[in-house]
């Protein structure tokens, strides 16, 4: 589970000029850009929003719903919006006091549109493109086929048949040559151009006379081709030499072809040839020929796992990662982003995935550098939190020049405190006894790392494994190992690696922990190979914790150390893909645990926990975000809190899994000898549905559009598991018995005994979880940290995984609830929260709880940022079932209070309120709270400390009167 670091206190550092009271997470793409943005600032701050934290908005991919693919850094989305229209949106943010978090995409860039001109030019010139040394490309892989090549596994069937089908044409555009593929475009590089020119000129002389202007220039673009310098030389000079010449030929040949239309005829008619002619089979070879000429290969994407030769962001063959270190790409990456931050538009930064740079560290303080540069002051530090995942025991560095992370830490402990540990025996056992699943927890997280370094990163631990045999070269203790012992050795330690990355810098060796890690890995690889030698593991060790032999030169230990930077840049993505894009998709006893940053181990956290871990984010990373919904969740707050309810009653649960299983066995089919679904599947399908079945009854066209979500998700859920389907080698046969299954068993049909049995189980629950969600909101508003809300969780939000979390939100609609709410809030809110009560699925309660929580929030800014932190206890029978604390500044004081385990206090039959729920249970007041008159924030209700064997305390059957949770304010604040 993700845990906070426990480090310095960060009061004694110098706060940024501007932290957020809370943030509202946008996603902007074509379907909503700055334009309608700017519509809705009125309405984020009607609700009690001070900063917008906005989705990525430079240049993406054509049609990009999320912006992670950036196709140019130094400019803004067209489809988002222009310069000016990004400019009224952050004046609108600014006539309301609220600032803006941009979401920063340092480590990679989409280079399957022609729009990113940096990776064009390296396609175009190879290792003489300036902009060559930006990538990670292994320009002299083993394959001598690839050398001075890049890969490109873009073909959708073998390159022969894509060639021969005309699917591979050759487009002549403006002054230069490419290649089309569907509707993606490649460069053809100038010095394989002769082989189209040439012909063209050949009969463009028995067209025009010899000393014909055109036929002159085209045999003088064709020798200044020749001249071009592609050669081993790749000096600095030479580079800028070439791309100047290039852009001199390329405007030449432009003038030449738009000058004469006998030459653009002639030009168009050899590329007609090179093209070929279906059923011609010779005709492909001189096209064939063209493309042996590039800088690149063009293969079945099938091929990137084992020869891909360029750093991707995780798996995705169409994202390239950038060196950013490199301060030339660092500038070029963030230049606009500085200038958004100069001129105030931007007033802080999130930064995507800092597990995938290079130095995490260096990184961060050259973003506070020259953000602060940009400022025109050194003395306060600029926001910013980066998304990293933390796991066990591990820590958020310290050395990090950030606020903190995203919050998925928060995230998982915050979600375990709706989980009853009791019973995590007996929903071990259900789940066991249902899906015959036994694999212990660790041997299913090993293996699933070792499946994603086998089949889709093969090629990428190739790269490791060939970069570590030259190591061992450099002395005579090591050279006798061989490439595949080092490979295995390799992989089954980042097989067993704990944490997604260390933190191991060129200048120092491992710190305590990153050491730590290191150890714990080998060790684990050690014991789970014993056939393998355990010098070999010894050296890999050497090498990671800096232990070199003497004797090696500086060139020699630069290698070494260069080694360790790229084996920690690779093993955070295995660790993403083998844990969560692949354990927690075939291990799910309770799936509302597994959460992006959660533990296949973990089953529920204890008050203290809680309590522990506010305490420490509030010493140490008081700034942090505190997520409960994300772009990236598996499953949104909502669907959580619906699920966690089944952790209070495993027996219950395991009755109904049964009788549904018997009720629709009649739509499992068998497949290839596997029943489709599984067992495993079947019963993840019941969970989702517990927790993504909307709150309100749905029309006809609502419910088929549900059933279209669940066959989404199973698919994509069956591809994460990769046992009978993958995204690599789909098993179309198989996903559609399981989509048939859902289809079957979610259709309206007098027959369908399940569905009804399903529905009144779901209500039984539902109100469980409804409580389960708005305790949520109300505990992350009022902890330390920052609060961030997803876009649209103001209201009940049913989410799945992406693209169903990602759906456009109805902001018109909220706005009209909202102005609903605050008409009969302004008349008697004691009388609005009872109404509200009545129908806990209607989307008012969760909106009139988060905007109440959210206004309160900002009115009294200081008192949540750097207010005490006080847990309360609880006594009573019901003391296991309420979470309690308060926040002190000076005399300013509230109390958080609100119950937990519902379904056990009787939510299935009624609200839990009053005398027969909560009984003699109290909260103790600690004697640091002077205040013992108290005001509750959401139904204005005074609430009366009461002395009891001495002690003040506050009566759980008065303060949950009408909701079981509650915000007090006490007298001195208004």
């Amino acid at each position: 589970m993700r845990t906070e670091s426990a480090g310095l206190s960060r009061h004694t550092r110098i706060q940024p000029s501007r932290v957020p009271a809370s943030t509202y997470r946008l996603q902007l793409n074509h379907l909503f850009t700055f334009r309608d943005a700017t519509e809705i600032v009125d309405y984020l701050n009607a609700l009690g929003i001070t900063d917008c934290y906005a989705s990525p908005f430079l240049m993406a991919r054509h049609g990009s719903l999320h912006g992670y693919d950036v196709v140019d850094h130094r400019k803004f989305n067209p489809e988002i919006g222009t310069g000016e229209e990004f400019h009224e949106f952050s004046r609108r943010l600014q006539s309301h006091e609220m600032g803006l978090i941009a979401d920063v995409v340092p480590n990679h860039m989409c280079i399957s549109d022609s729009r990113n001109s940096w990776w064009w030019d390296v396609l175009e010139t190879g290792p003489h493109s300036p902009f060559s040394r930006w990538f990670d490309i292994d320009w002299a892989p083993p394959k001598p086929d690839l050398v001075n090549k890049v890969l490109l596994p873009i073909l959708g069937d073998q390159f022969g048949r894509v060639l021969e089908n005309q699917q591979l044409t050759v487009l002549y555009d403006e002054g230069a040559f490419c290649l089309t593929y569907y509707d993606m475009r490649l460069p053809l590089t100038p010095r394989s151009w002769p082989l189209i020119l040439l012909p063209a000129l050949a009969a463009l002389k028995q067209r025009l006379a010899p000393e014909h202007p055109s036929v002159l220039e085209m045999e003088s673009v064709l020798t200044a081709i020749s001249h071009l310098p592609f050669s081993a030389q790749t000096g600095e000079a030479t580079v800028q030499e070439l791309y100047r010449e290039k852009q001199v030929i390329k405007n030449r040949l432009s003038k030449l072809i738009n000058g004469d239309s006998v030459a653009r005829q002639l030009v168009d008619e050899s590329v007609s040839t090179a093209n070929g002619s279906k059923g011609n089979l010779r005709s492909f070879d001189l096209l064939e020929k063209l493309l042996s000429s590039q800088f690149y290969r063009l293969s079945h994407w099938r091929v990137a796992a084992d020869e891909i030769n360029y750093r991707r962001f995780f798996d995705v063959n169409d994202l390239a990662a950038i060196r950013v270190e490199d301060p030339d790409v660092f500038q070029a990456v963030h230049a606009l982003l500085f200038e958004l931050v100069q001129q105030r538009h931007v007033s802080g930064f999130r930064i995507d995935h800092p597990d995938g740079l290079y130095n995490p560290a260096q990184y961060f303080r050259d973003l506070q550098d020259r953000c602060q540069e940009a400022l025109g002051h050194r003395n306060r530090p600029f926001f910013v939190v980066c998304e990293k995942i933390l796991i066990g025991d591990e820590e958020l560095r310290n050395n990090w020049s950030i606020e903190g992370t995203t919050g998925y830490g928060f995230l998982n402990f915050l979600n375990g405190l709706f989980v009853d540990p009791s019973k995590k025996r007996a929903f071990e056992r259900l789940y066991h006894s249902f899906t015959g699943c036994t694999q212990p927890r660790d041997d299913l997280f090993y293996h699933s790392k070792k499946l994603v370094l086998q089949v889709s990163m093969s090629s990428e631990l190739n790269v490791m494994a060939r970069e570590l045999d030259r190591i061992s070269e450099q002395h005579r203790w090591s050279r006798d190992f061989t490439l595949e012992s080092l490979r295995s050795a390799l992989l089954e330690t980042i097989a067993c690696f704990p944490v997604y990355r260390t933190y191991v810098t060129n200048n120092a060796p491992p710190d305590a922990e990153d050491e730590r890690h290191i150890l714990a890995a080998i060790d684990r690889a050690k014991v789970r190979n014993r056939a393998i030698s355990e010098s070999v593991f010894d050296f890999v060790r050497s090498v990671l914790l800096h232990h070199d032999p003497d004797g090696l030169t500086q060139a020699q230990i630069v290698q070494r150390r260069h080694f360790v930077m790229r084996f920690q840049q690779f093993t955070g993505p295995v660790m993403g893909k083998g844990l969560e894009d692949t354990a927690f998709y075939r291990h799910h006893p309770l799936t509302s645990l597994n959460e992006v940053g959660g533990d296949l181990a973990g089953f529920g956290d204890s008050a203290g926990f809680f309590h522990t871990k506010n305490l420490i984010r509030r010493r140490a990373w008081p700034n942090a975000m505190l997520a409960t919904s994300t772009h990236d969740s598996k499953r949104s707050e909502d669907v959580r809190a619906l699920i966690n309810v089944l952790s209070e009653i495993p027996g219950e649960w395991y009755r109904a899994i049964r009788s549904w299983h018997e009720l629709n066995r009649g739509w499992l089919k068998q497949v290839t000898g596997s029943m489709a679904p599984g067992p495993n599947e079947e019963y993840l399908f019941y969970q989702t549905l517990v927790g993504a079945w909307p709150l309100k009854p749905m029309n006809a066209e609502e419910h088929q559009a549900f059933i279209g979500r669940m066959e989404q998700y199973v698919e994509k859920a069956g591809r994460e598991a990769k046992v009978h389907s993958s995204w690599i080698h789909p098993n179309i046969a198989y996903e559609e018995a399981v989509r048939s299954f859902v289809h079957g068993t979610l259709e309206r049909s007098p027959q369908n005994e399940f569905l009804d049995s399903f529905i009144a189980f779901r209500c039984r629950i539902a109100r469980a979880g409804i409580l389960n969600s708005l305790a949520q909101v109300l505990l992350k508003t009022t902890v330390p940290g920052v609060p961030d809300f997803y876009q649209g969780c103001e209201l009940w939000n049913l989410s799945l995984v992406d693209p169903d979390n990602r759906r456009p939100v109805d902001f018109s609609h909220r706005r009209r609830l909202l102005e609903q709410l605050d008409r009969a809030a302004d008349q008697e809110p004691a009388a609005l929260v009872d109404r509200l009560t009545q129908n806990l699925g209607d989307d008012l309660i969760k909106l009139y709880i988060t905007s109440r929580a959210l206004r309160f929030r900002r009115a009294n800014s200081e008192l949540f940022a750097r207010g005490a932190y006080l847990p309360l206890r609880a006594a009573g029978g019901r003391q296991a079932h309420v979470i309690a604390f308060a926040r002190m500044l000076g005399r300013r004081q509230i109390i958080t209070l609100t119950g937990r385990f519902f379904y056990s206090l009787g939510a299935a039959q009624s609200l839990p309120v009053g005398a027969d729920t909560w009984g003699d249970s109290v909260v103790l007041l600690r004697s640091e709270l002077a205040n013992k008159q108290y005001l509750d924030l959401f139904t204005h209700q005074p609430v009366q400390a009461e002395l009891r064997n001495g002690k003040f305390v506050l009566p759980l059957q008065h303060v949950f009167a009408r909701l079981p949770l509650a915000l007090l304010v006490s007298e001195s604040i208004e």
